[in-house]
C-alpha cells in the first residue's frame, strides 16, 4: 500500500463531508467572480451615465447577496473540511495507539519512546494539514484559476490576458521542482524533531541519575548538540522559503504591472472601457490567492507527505505474539505449568537465554526461582506472560500450549508485579485497581492489608487519593513494591508472578507478606522470583538458575543435601547476615561506650565545679 492509498483510505470514510465541502467551496468561488463584474457594470454606468440610482443600488444588492453566499459558504466548507481533517486525526491516533499496544516488548526495545510520541504530535498535525487545508488550497487555487482566467478572457480582452498569466506559468513549474526538494527536507526536520523529544523525554525521566552523577554540564552540550542539529533542518526549510516566497512575490508584481502598463493603454485607446480595466485589476488580485495557495499547498503536502510515511512504517510493523489461528476457548485456568525442554534465544542473540528447562508445576504450588542476575529469571516469567513467542510444546498451562491459548485469557488469568513496579499517574486507589474492572474500595483494603501497604497509604494526607508522581517516584522503594504487590492481588488471579518484587522491604514486612502470600493463595499458584534465599525457603519447588539452565530443582531441604550451588548461595548469605549482624552490635556497643564516657565526664566535670564553688564559698 502506498503513502496516497494509506491515507485515501481515511479519507474515504468521510467522502460526503468532503464532497459537501468541495461543493461549497466551488459555489464560494462561481460567486466570487462576479462581484468584479458588478463592479465593472457600476462603473461603466455611472462614466457613461447610463445608469441611475436604482441601477446602482440594484448593482450593490447583488454584491451583498453573492458577498452572503460568500460568508456562508466559506463557513459551510471550513466546517466539512476542516471537521472531516480533524476526525481523521483522531481516528489516525486512535488506530495508531492501538496497534502500539498490539506490538510485543522487542518493538519498544529498538524504538524510542520519544520518537513515538514525535508521531502522535507534530507528525500527526502535518497529516491534518496536507487533508485538510493543502486539500482547499489545490481545489481552490485551480478552479478560482480556471474560473478567474475564463472570465478575464470573455469578459474583458483574450490577449491582455494571455500576457498577463505567463509569469503565473514561471510560478506553476518552479513550485513543482520546489515540492521535490522540500519534501526531503521535511522528512529529515521531522527525524531532528523526534530525536530531540526522545532526548528531552529521556533526560528528564533520569534527572535523578543526571544529578546523582553531576552530569547536568555533559547532558547540556548534548542537549544543545541535539538542539542545534534541529535548529539546522529547520534553517534549511527557512532557507528555502526565504528565496522561493521573495521570487513568488516578484513574480506576482510582475504580473500586475503588465496589466496595469498594457491594460491602461487598452483602456486608454478605447479597446476595453475603464469598468472592464477596473474589474480586469480585481481579477488579477484574486489569481494572487491562488498562485500563493499553490506554494503553501505544496509545503504542506511534502510535510504530510513525510509525516504519513513516517506513520505508515509504524503501522507496517507487524506483531510477532499475537493470537494465531489454532486458538480456541479454554475452560477457567487453574494453574497447572509444565516446562517441557524450554529453550529460548532473544532477538539478535546466538547464545539461548534459556536452555533445554524440565519442570512440572502443579495448580496450586509455590514455586520460587533463584539465581544470578542475568541468567534468564524475568525471560522465562515473561514467556509464561507470552510476552515472547515459544515453539510448540515448550511451555503448557493446565496441558494445553501456550500459543494455543488466547492472549487475552492468558493474561487475565496472571497477576503480574514485574522488577520496575511501574506505578501511573494517577491515585493510588486507581492504580492498585488498575487490572480490575471494579473499584470497591473493601477489595482495595483488603489487597493492600495482606500487601502491607494498608498503613503507609492512610498516613498520607490525602489516604487512598493521593496522586503518586510519574512512575510513582513520589513513593520509596518498598512502598512501590507493596503498591504493586496489592494491585497484583486485586486481581485474585490463579497465577501470581512476583519478579524480585520484595527486594526494597525489610526482613520482617517481608515475612509478613509471605506469610500473607499463603493464606490468601491457598490453592493457587505463585511463582517466586528472588536473590534472598529467605525470600524463597518455604517454596514448595526452588529452581536454581545458572547459565539459563536448571541446575537444581527441589526444595530447601533437598538443596541442602545436594552441597551444591544453592547451599553454597544459602552459606554464604548467612555469613553476610552474620557479618552485618556482628557490625551492628559492636557499632552499638561503641555508641553505648561513647555515650558512658560522655556522662561519666559530665558527672566528674560538675563534681568538681561543685567542690570548686565550695572552697571559694
Amino acid at each position: 500500500m502506498n503513502t496516497f492509498q494509506f491515507i485515501f483510505q481515511y479519507v474515504k470514510k468521510h467522502r460526503f463531508a468532503y464532497s459537501a465541502g468541495i461543493i461549497t467551496l466551488f459555489i464560494v468561488d462561481f460567486a466570487n467572480i462576479y462581484i468584479p463584474k458588478f463592479t465593472g457594470t457600476i462603473t461603466d454606468g455611472l462614466t457613461a451615465r447610463a445608469i441611475d440610482w436604482n441601477g446602482v443600488v440594484q448593482n450593490l444588492i447583488y454584491i451583498g447577496i453573492f458577498g452572503l453566499t460568500l460568508t456562508i459558504g466559506r463557513f459551510l466548507w471550513r466546517f466539512f473540511l476542516f471537521g472531516s481533517a480533524r476526525k481523521i486525526e483522531q481516528e489516525l491516533r486512535n488506530d495508531m495507539f492501538a496497534h502500539l499496544e498490539k506490538m510485543d516488548v522487542e518493538y519498544y526495545n529498538e524504538h524510542k519512546t520519544g520518537d513515538l510520541m514525535t508521531h502522535f504530535t507534530s507528525d500527526l498535525n502535518a497529516v491534518r494539514m496536507s487533508i485538510g487545508p493543502a486539500v482547499i488550497c489545490v481545489f481552490d487555487a485551480t478552479v478560482m484559476t480556471v474560473m478567474v482566467v475564463a472570465q478575464m478572457m470573455v469578459y474583458v480582452d483574450a490577449k491582455l490576458t494571455l500576457i498577463a498569466i505567463i509569469p503565473m506559468l514561471f510560478i506553476l513549474f518552479g513550485e513543482i521542482y520546489y515540492g521535490k526538494i522540500i519534501h526531503a527536507r521535511y522528512k529529515a526536520r521531522q527525524e531532528a524533531v523526534s530525536n530531540l523529544t526522545d532526548f528531552v523525554q529521556e533526560s528528564i525521566s533520569g534527572v535523578r541519575v543526571i544529578k546523582a552523577f553531576v552530569r547536568e554540564r555533559a547532558e547540556l552540550r548534548a542537549f544543545a548538540k541535539a538542539n542545534a542539529n534541529t535548529q539546522e533542518k529547520n534553517l534549511n526549510i527557512a532557507k528555502m522559503q526565504s528565496v522561493v516566497m521573495p521570487l513568488l512575490d516578484v513574480i506576482i508584481g510582475l504580473s500586475v504591472l503588465i496589466t496595469l502598463i498594457y491594460g491602461g493603454y487598452l483602456a486608454l485607446i478605447g479597446d476595453i472601457t475603464l469598468g472592464r480595466f477596473v474589474a480586469f485589476n480585481q481579477y488579477i488580485n484574486m489569481l494572487v490567492w491562488p498562485m500563493l495557495a499553490c506554494g503553501d499547498a505544496i509545503n504542506m503536502f511534502s510535510q504530510g507527505s513525510a509525516s504519513i510515511q513516517r506513520i505508515q512504517n509504524i503501522f507496517n510493523e507487524k506483531p510477532e505474539v499475537f493470537d494465531h489461528e489454532e486458538v480456541t476457548p479454554i475452560a477457567p485456568i487453574k494453574g497447572d505449568i509444565t516446562f517441557s525442554h524450554l529453550t529460548f534465544i532473544h532477538r539478535g542473540h546466538s547464545e539461548p537465554t534459556l536452555e533445554d528447562i524440565n519442570l512440572h508445576v502443579p495448580a496450586g504450588t509455590t514455586l520460587a526461582i533463584i539465581g544470578r542476575t542475568g541468567n534468564g529469571k524475568s525471560t522465562l516469567v515473561n514467556l509464561l506472560l507470552h510476552l515472547y513467542n515459544t515453539k510448540p510444546g515448550m511451555l503448557l498451562i493446565d496441558g494445553r500450549d501456550i500459543n494455543t491459548i488466547e492472549l487475552k485469557t492468558l493474561r487475565e488469568n496472571i497477576a503480574y508485579v514485574p522488577q520496575d513496579n511501574f506505578l501511573f499517574s494517577d491515585t493510588l486507589r486507581h492504580n492498585i485497581a488498575f487490572g480490575v474492572e471494579s473499584d470497591d474500595m473493601e477489595a482495595i483494603t483488603k489487597a493492600t492489608e495482606a500487601a502491607c501497604i494498608h498503613e503507609n497509604i492512610v498516613a498520607f494526607p490525602d489516604g487512598y487519593e493521593t496522586i503518586v508522581g510519574e512512575r510513582g517516584v513520589t513513593l520509596s522503594g518498598g512502598q512501590k513494591q507493596r503498591s504493586s504487590i496489592a494491585r497484583a492481588l486485586m486481581k485474585d488471579a490463579p497465577i501470581l508472578i512476583l519478579d524480585d518484587s520484595l527486594s526494597a522491604v525489610d526482613t520482617d514486612t517481608e515475612e509478613q507478606i509471605l506469610k500473607n502470600l499463603k493464606e490468601n493463595r491457598a490453592g493457587k499458584t505463585t511463582i517466586l522470583i528472588a536473590h534472598r534465599i529467605s525470600t524463597i525457603q518455604n517454596a514448595d519447588i526452588i529452581m536454581v538458575l545458572e547459565d539459563g539452565k536448571a541446575q537444581e530443582i527441589g526444595n530447601h531441604e533437598e538443596l541442602m543435601q545436594l552441597n551444591g550451588i544453592y547451599r553454597d548461595m544459602f552459606e554464604k548469605q548467612q555469613l553476610e547476615a552474620a557479618v552485618g549482624e556482628k557490625r551492628a552490635n559492636f557499632e552499638q556497643e561503641l555508641n553505648n561506650d561513647l555515650l558512658y564516657s560522655e556522662s561519666t565526664n559530665i558527672d566528674s566535670s560538675k563534681t568538681k565545679n561543685e567542690k570548686t564553688g565550695g572552697a571559694q564559698a
